[in-house]
């Protein structure tokens, strides 16, 4: 297995952002307050030359990561092997020492659903993943860590709750964690679960990565729509993370209403500023 139960062996990152075309002039116009950052994976497949070499400027400059959104490692019918091949030619060319997917489904009978589904809390969807997983290290070779998603509804037929499917998934395939605060939030909030009588079952002896984002509320929903700043409740939760478990590297997200940067560096500054007073960063 690539992690032991202490955690997946990587080095840390720091204090980084998802990176978006948008702001790039910006981001290397502030390189040292930027620790590393993380790519969708996806948007580089069968890319032109143009964006191949957006890729390797960055690679040049800064530590990446890879983040998928496609692979389906939750799929009964296995991993799309022509998806499969275009992550490890990615991962080959970047060298990251981690890459990420959700754990969900996204593809069901040969047809793409378009978007991050959640898994029913079964061991029938364990093993599945964890089937998949041993594909897709057949190819990769690079630790995989998978991270919890966002639920509109709860799947029906659960035999244990996101805690312990979570946990019993990371052990029986040995990936680490990327932990993403704000979908942790949003969950608690929409679902009514207590986080505090539930934080010790979550998996931190797998904790590699986390995602932090602001959300917005629809229809008294909470939605983890990554375009807004993030909200004080999700900070304390990803302080109270970082105070727990030695976490790698924090990854800010911002897709819509891209603010002023400076407003994102002050973000990652924050999220620094723990990970140095909890001994997680220099």
């Amino acid at each position: 297995m690539a992690a032991a139960a202490a955690g997946i062996e990587a080095p840390a990152l720091g204090s980084g952002i998802g990176y978006r075309p948008q702001f790039r002039a910006d981001l290397f116009e502030n390189r040292a307050r930027v620790d590393f950052l993380e790519i969708i994976a996806d948007h580089y497949f069968d890319a032109p030359a143009e964006k191949l070499k957006e890729l390797d400027l960055l690679r040049a400059h800064f530590p990446l990561v890879a983040h998928g959104l496609d692979l389906s490692i939750g799929s009964a019918e296995g991993i799309d092997p022509a998806y499969l091949d275009k992550f490890a030619q990615l991962v080959a060319r970047i060298d990251p020492p981690w890459w990420s997917e959700h754990l969900c489904f996204t593809r069901a009978g040969g047809i793409d659903i378009g978007h991050l589904a959640a898994l029913p809390y079964k061991q029938e969807a364990i093993d599945v993943v964890a089937r998949n997983v041993e594909t897709v290290r057949r190819r990769i070779k690079a630790p995989l860590v998978l991270e919890n998603i966002t639920t509109v509804v709860s799947v029906p037929g659960g035999e244990m709750d996101e805690p312990e499917f979570l946990t019993r998934t990371l052990d029986a395939t040995g990936c680490g964690w990327l932990c993403d605060v704000a979908n942790l939030y949003t969950n608690a909030v929409n679902h009514g679960v207590d986080l505090d009588a539930s934080f010790e079952r979550w998996p931190w002896h797998r904790l590699v990565q986390i995602h932090y984002a602001g959300g917005r509320w629809s229809g008294g929903v909470l939605i983890d729509s990554h375009d807004s700043a993030t909200s004080e409740a999700v900070w304390a939760l990803y302080d109270r993370i970082v105070a727990r478990a030695p976490v790698k590297g924090v990854i800010l997200e911002r897709d819509e209403r891209l603010p002023p940067f400076a407003e994102l560096l002050d973000e990652l500054a924050r999220a620094r500023a723990t990970l140095t007073e909890r001994g997680r960063w220099r």
